[in-house]
């Protein structure tokens, strides 16, 4: 059985930093095309950075652009965002997910797609970010 699970999340004042983490089990994550995702409030679903499956490409929200980092490590079925500088609007639920094939081959359009659970195999519970001001 597949999991998902994202760690790391908390409380932290504006201009902080956190590094999330998401363990996959029951699977192998090393042919896979990850992203992270998140959804505010209220709000609706965000993508906000993608990777593939060896590392090699990473894209990014602009609203995130040059403030998070997302990285894996295969050998330990494991993905990571580092976000920094982090802002108020920053603030809401993370989730790990594996990118559907129908979308792996367009990660440049995923700020146009990845805002439906559609385009998504699997997702985590979710790890809470909060930032305050």
């Amino acid at each position: 059985q597949v999991h998902l699970v994202e760690s790391g999340g908390g409380l932290v004042q504006t201009g902080g930093s956190l590094n999330l983490s998401c363990a996959a089990s029951g699977y192998s994550i090393v042919h896979s095309t990850m992203s992270w995702v998140r959804q505010a409030p209220g709000k609706a679903l965000e993508w906000v950075s993608g990777i593939n499956g060896d590392g090699s490409k990473t894209y990014y929200a602009d609203s995130v652009k040059g403030r998070f980092t997302i990285s894996r490590d295969n050998a330990k079925s494991t993905l990571y965002l580092q976000l920094n500088s982090l802002k108020s609007e920053d603030t809401a639920v993370y989730y790990c997910a594996e990118v559907s094939v129908l979308y792996s081959g367009r990660m440049d359009e995923m700020a146009r797609y990845g805002d439906s659970w559609a385009a998504y195999n699997y997702w985590g519970q979710g790890t809470q970010v909060t930032v305050s001001s």
